[in-house]
């Protein structure tokens, strides 16, 4: 799977959101304690709040902070926020010969796998680094 820059400092923000305890947190300390270039990091604040991942406030005390606990924040989410919906064009064939299909079903086990984990883990587990048994049970063990 590949994610692009601006899904990786998404979730970045959103983790530095959720670390941060309570009250707004300005876009300059995300950008700074994330090393996210600072319009992007605006811009990709905009994006998460007109998801509905983040409320803003503007002015001296404004800020930014989580629109859910942590713990009902889905990685899923906040990647289709950025990026649109999960899915591979690779598993869209509907005509295709023989081999191919086998191919296409392996493309969408593998597209199904990974939402199925980027649905489990949420923002909370990524804070605390305790991911859910099932995904942990997927690492190799030295990572585990």
């Amino acid at each position: 799977m590949r994610l692009s820059a601006r899904v990786d400092y998404a979730l970045r923000a959103v983790i530095e959101l959720a670390s941060a305890g309570d009250g707004p947190v300005t876009s300059e300390r995300i950008a700074r304690a994330q090393e996210i270039p600072p319009k992007f990091c605006e811009s990709i604040l905009l994006q998460l709040r007109r998801g509905g991942i983040v409320f803003a406030q503007r002015g001296p005390e404004g800020g930014y902070w989580l629109a859910r606990p942590a713990e009902q924040i889905t990685l899923v989410e906040v990647i289709e926020v950025i990026d649109g919906p999960l899915g591979s064009p690779r598993a869209a064939l509907p005509d295709a010969p023989g081999a191919v299909q086998a191919l296409q079903r392996v493309w969408t086990a593998v597209d199904e796998s990974e939402r199925r984990i980027l649905t489990r883990v949420t923002i909370a587990h990524v804070v605390t680094g305790e991911l859910p048994d099932e995904v942990a049970a997927q690492l190799p063990l030295a990572a585990g």
